[in-house]
């Protein structure tokens, strides 16, 4: 800032003139004719730019079970920070690209309704959003461009006085509307308008208000149409939902206060006057819903809601592209109609003959919840951060354990593979569990019909999330239990949950995720107590020195006497029974650590138990047990420990709150917790 007294002006200097004026440009319809001919794709069909919009932002292809998806970098909303970006829905989002790609194509889908079908609270309206937020930008974009026209010509007032009036398109309409259509493929052929790579569109007619400006500037000139075309200005089309144009809303009200002129448009009557008739199209205000949406697009908020007198209004628009305003012929309309229902409203569309017609005119793209851990969780990571939230931690775990419970609850039981819904959960979030492969993963997908389309919704843990960062039951953060607790608590007074059973089973879930925590927080900090890397290469060190004097039948040589001593068998199978090597596969497990060494010093590398998955964990374990005596954990839940011990815990505490990001409440409440495991002598290994 150069200047900060001058506020205004600093102010000023962010503002892009250039931009403005690109998009306010306005020329003849001779100019617009050349933007076509240089750049045929201005002229696109709404559906036609809905899908260059999406693949504009690129593709990204992906293998998961053996199968090949796509991923459409557009629903991250990366313009808008992330704000409405999608999570864990790769598949449903191909399958509503593919609905527009066709659309674009004319393969049918373009005269159809796409309804976006599932339970409350699974990114519907998200999508929805997405699409119109994402339709405005791109026609701010140079690929995205399109334009209408505004018409310019002189009326005699009541007065007998000349005055200019002008008239813009009440429905931005395509400015090739003007062309008559018994004359505009030859046109467009012999201009050559069109290109090797696309064909401009050759349907839709003027608006009525348009229509019967043309017609009488048409008698006016007896037929010489160059001079009618003569009285148009074609101006760039911006389309922008806060100022209804291109992008329309519609949300279905109480019956009595609502009609379908709020669709098509009602008539003006502070204009009859004006011009004499309320059959005179400029004295009709074409600004419903449909109108204002033509070039871009509608969403319709639940649409199986709206009374059957809108339902003639949304098929005509649907199949044959056409509306119909009060006291005027069908009027052609260009735009995607897009709503979005949940599951009650949906069965009972399927349970209505009278709606027949609908369900026919429909392409259902079902928006499931999320059933992989990992997105679960991005969606709260957000909102829910150490680095947003003020004034309350968040412990490691809290969000994962939320998540994990919201994902068990869309879970569908295995039938045919012997394995838990906790398993099933970790395979689809890309763990491998012995005996499984991806074909198996893809049987599990197969075999749940409806998994997904039920269970809690991402807001009831957002809810819950909020209720627990204000809670007064912890002072710097909230952890898992106080999480888990909040959302135990409210499946009480849920107004979702159907039945007691259902309840009950939200709750075992509960305690499933809670068991699990307890497997992960025993095991970090374990990993805590044992982190000393000097004492586990020590460890180590002594293991693989056991381990080549056994497996070559040598002695080995002992430190402190200096004498040649048997292998240490129970210190080796001290260190291997902790990743349940059995006693009749100890040797082949000796001999493929040694092969290992071997392999690696041939290729002229050292040895590191680091780069041994099993072997590590063996030795964290082995040094945990053989430390938590002398920490002697489980003394702190009796509150008397000694200044050792307390030094020795301090320490263990740090290393959580630097290697795993607690805070010092957080950490103290993790560790009174691993030990009052290990005071009910809970010892079991995770």
């Amino acid at each position: 800032m150069s200047n900060p007294d001058n506020l205004v002006g600093y102010i000023a200097s962010l503002f892009d003139k250039k931009e403005y004026q690109d998009l306010h440009w306005e020329g003849t319809f001779e100019d617009y004719l050349r933007i076509v001919k240089e750049n045929p794709l201005v002229a696109r069909t709404a559906f036609m730019r809905v899908h260059d919009m999406i693949v504009s932002h690129g593709r990204e292809e992906y293998m998961d079970s053996k199968k090949k998806l796509v991923r459409y970098p557009f629903f991250r909303d990366e313009d808008d920070s992330g704000k409405d970006a999608i999570y864990g829905l790769d598949i449903p989002l191909m399958r509503l690209v593919s609905v527009f790609k066709a659309a674009a194509m004319n393969y049918g889908s373009e005269r159809r309704v796409i309804l976006l079908h599932g339970p409350v609270g699974s990114s519907k309206s998200t999508i929805a959003r997405l699409l119109k937020k994402g339709l405005e930008r791109y026609s701010r974009k140079p690929e995205g461009a399109l334009y209408t026209f505004t018409w310019h010509f002189d009326r005699i007032t009541n007065e007998g006085l000349k005055q200019l009036e002008v008239m813009p398109c009440p429905m931005n309409e395509e400015p090739l509307h003007l062309i008559p259509l018994e004359m505009r493929a030859k046109a467009i052929a012999d201009l050559k308008l069109s290109s090797d790579d696309f064909q401009v569109p050759l349907g839709g007619d003027l608006c009525p208000a348009c229509r019967f400006v043309f017609n009488q500037l048409l008698d006016q000139y007896k037929g010489d149409w160059s001079k009618v075309v003569g009285h148009v200005k074609v101006k760039r089309l911006v389309l922008s939902e806060k100022d209804r144009i291109g992008i329309g809303t519609f949300q279905p009200k109480d019956e009595k206060n609502q009609d379908s002129t709020e669709l098509t448009g009602d008539i003006n009557y502070r204009k009859i006057a004006e011009y004499g008739s309320d059959s005179d199209p400029r004295a009709f205000n074409f600004d419903g819903e449909f109108n204002i949406a033509n070039r871009g697009i509608i969403e319709f908020i639940e649409i199986l809601k709206l009374d059957v007198a809108f339902l003639y209004d949304l098929l005509g628009a649907t199949q044959e592209h056409k509306i119909k305003p009060k006291k005027f012929p069908q009027t052609d309309i260009d735009e995607v109609i897009i709503g979005h229902t949940n599951e009650a409203e949906y069965r009972k569309l399927l349970g209505n003959e009278f709606m027949e017609a609908l369900r026919d005119r429909t392409i259902k793209v079902d928006i499931p919840y999320i059933t992989k851990l990992s997105e679960e969780m991005r969606i709260y990571e957000k909102d829910y951060n150490n680095k947003k939230i003020r004034g309350k931690h968040i412990a490691p775990h809290t969000v994962e354990m939320a998540g994990m419970w919201a994902v068990l609850t869309r879970l569908e039981e295995p039938k045919k593979h012997n394995i838990t819904l906790m398993q099933k959960l970790k395979l689809y979030n890309g763990k491998t569990l012995p005996g499984f492969t991806e074909d198996s993963i893809k049987e599990l997908r197969k075999e749940a019909e409806r998994e997904g389309m039920e269970g809690i919704s991402p807001r009831y843990i957002q809810d819950k999330i909020s209720n627990a960062l204000v809670s007064e039951k912890s002072d710097t953060s909230i952890n898992p239990f106080l999480l888990l607790n909040e959302l135990e608590a409210g499946l009480r007074t849920h107004s979702l949950i159907t039945s007691e059973e259902q309840r009950k089973r939200f709750g075992e879930l509960i305690t499933m995720v809670k068991g699990e925590y307890e497997d992960i927080v025993k095991n970090e900090v374990q990993r805590a107590i044992s982190a000393d890397e000097d004492a586990i290469a020590k460890l180590c060190a002594n293991y693989i020195d056991n381990v080549k004097a056994y497996t070559q039948k040598e002695k080995v040589r002992n430190k402190y006497t200096g004498q040649d001593e048997e292998p240490d068998e129970r210190l080796m199978r001290s260190i291997e029974e902790k990743i349940d090597i059995p006693e009749s596969r100890k040797d082949d497990f000796r001999r493929e650590i040694m092969n290992y060494i071997g392999a690696l010093a041939v290729d002229g590398k050292k040895f590191d138990y680091r780069t041994n998955e099993r072997l590590h964990k063996a030795l964290e374990l082995k040094l945990f047990e053989d430390q938590k005596d002398t920490i002697k954990l489980t003394t702190m839940v009796s509150n008397v420990v000694d200044k050792d011990t307390q030094e020795k815990i301090d320490i263990v505490k740090q290393r959580l709150i630097r290697n795993y990001g607690y805070n010092e409440e957080s950490a103290t409440d993790v560790l009174n917790f691993v030990a009052s495991i290990f005071a009910r002598g809970d010892t079991k290994e995770s």
